[in-house]
């Protein structure tokens, strides 16, 4: 019987990035909302929809070979898994993710010593207590099942909560005085898994894929015609740590140029390139970049 790699996907608030994800990397998720084993076109591994807060429990226990999860949760289960990568993407951005201490506003709190003998509702419990020790702040830490966000002041003092944007916070009358951790999804894997040839292979080759596909959601690809004599200009114009492909076109008095560069400068560097000298500049999006 050929071996499969069993891997867990995040349910939940991850679940749809997640395999947005795995598309964009190469595999196609197909999740049916009724049940926790989605099919995967892939034959060499078989998927399970796992809630993040326990997906390195069971990781670690050896029902999962790898899975996606937060570091936070990492870190709160003190269980003994390997990261074998990172890949910052959240529900809503491709940025980490901030566990907030936050308090009503207009409460007074404005830093974690005044919250000396309060209580503190969060479903980060373990992590939360480390954070309030480590100041030597004696409070009472209370698991949160959920809408953490309207407990204080009636039910809690202040929360412990994570965020992307504070929105929610706002929203809810919070204001943010500290940030107890950040977090970003990990690809973990068991020790005993990784020790295993072929799975070690395999989860590598995920790595691989993912990361190239995280890396190329925040990059685009240029290319452009440019005359030889006016190629040196051009470069100058590209950021100094890209090194442009140079090709020479049927006409040797030109050249084309294929570079990569981040997203967010591509406004300012394609009309500097035409100004320079550049013509037919096309920006196109990419897939992955491995690096």
């Amino acid at each position: 019987m050929a071996e499969k790699l069993r891997l867990g996907i995040p349910k939940g608030s991850l679940q749809d990035a997640t395999i947005a994800l795995f598309k964009r990397a190469g595999w196609n998720i197909y999740a049916d909302g009724r049940s926790y084993f989605p099919s995967i076109d892939d034959k060499e591994i078989e998927c399970m929809l796992i809630r993040a807060q326990e997906m390195a429990r069971y990781v670690e226990h050896g029902v999962l070979d790898a899975g996606l999860t937060g570091i936070d949760w990492v870190v709160e289960s003190g269980l003994d898994v390997e990261s074998v990568t990172t890949l910052t993407y959240a529900k809503q951005s491709r940025r980490k993710v901030r566990w907030v201490l936050a308090v009503p506003e207009g409460s007074g709190f404005e830093k974690a010593e005044d919250l000396e003998g309060k209580i503190i509702a969060t479903e980060l419990v373990e992590t939360s207590k480390r954070y309030f020790a480590s100041k030597g702040v004696n409070v009472k830490v209370e698991f949160s099942w959920g809408a953490t966000e309207v407990k204080p002041p009636m039910l809690a003092d202040a929360i412990v909560e994570v965020t992307e944007t504070g929105s929610s916070l706002k929203a809810n009358h919070l204001k943010i005085i500290d940030t107890v951790m950040e977090s970003e999804t990990h690809l973990i894997a068991s020790k005993a898994t990784l020790a295993n040839v072929w799975k070690k292979q395999k989860i590598d080759q995920l790595a691989t894929m993912l990361r190239g596909a995280i890396d190329a959601q925040s990059q685009v690809g240029l290319m452009l015609n440019v005359k030889r004599v006016d190629l040196d200009a051009v470069l100058a114009v590209l950021p100094a740590l890209n090194s442009p492909t140079i090709s020479q076109l049927s006409n040797s008095e030109w050249v084309a140029v294929n570079t990569i560069l981040d997203e967010g400068i591509a406004r300012d560097v394609i009309p500097r390139l035409k100004a320079a000298g550049g013509a037919g500049i096309v920006e196109y999006p990419l897939n992955k970049v491995v690096l």
